[in-house]
């Protein structure tokens, strides 16, 4: 796709998807509501997910190694996979690009697509729980939670969270396909 194309479809999209973005952007007006989806969205940054990584071993003894490196395995490639897209596709985030919607929380970088916030939740879920199913009560909600974060705080469209989800299950189904379990 050539960048006038490129960047045609982007605005398409961003118009599309404004009144969503607006309306749950508004939905964080209450003190409690934002301070809720800041802490989770802060968790998501990394250091939920690291935490998990450092605990399966301890909880599950050896059988928490091979899942605790598949999720780093999964992070390093995820940190490319996002970069990469976001340097080529640069779509602007939602409080930029339109007016009345407010960034709650500062991000990590300057475009939005794909929610790498998303891409790593959905990916360390799916490879956790495939090995331990007993710990989707947990991770499932808090991966709905990050990836709800990303567009409540003005910071995601909802098809950025979208591409972050699908390229998330995708690299998981990738590392633990590749890798032993």
């Amino acid at each position: 796709m050539s960048a006038t194309r490129t960047a045609r479809w982007i605005q398409r999209a961003d118009a599309a998807e404004h009144r969503l973005c607006l309306r749950l952007n508004r939905g964080c007006s209450s003190p409690a509501t934002r301070n809720l989806f800041r802490l989770v969205s802060r968790l998501g940054d990394g250091v939920f997910w690291y935490l998990v990584m450092l605990l399966l071993p301890v909880l599950y003894g050896d059988r928490g190694l091979v899942p605790a490196l598949q999720m780093a395995v999964a992070s390093v490639i995820g940190v490319g996979l996002y970069s990469l897209l976001k340097a080529r596709l640069v779509r602007e985030r939602p409080y930029i690009t339109h007016a009345g919607i407010e960034a709650f929380t500062a991000p990590l970088d300057r475009y939005s697509f794909p929610s790498g916030h998303t891409l790593h939740a959905v990916s360390f879920t799916l490879i956790a729980t495939a090995h331990f199913p007993e710990l989707a009560f947990l991770l499932v909600p808090m991966t709905l939670l990050i990836a709800a974060s990303r567009v409540v705080l003005g910071l995601h469209y909802p098809s950025d969270v979208l591409a972050g989800a699908a390229l998330g299950g995708a690299l998981a189904v990738s590392v633990l396909a590749l890798t032993p379990l």
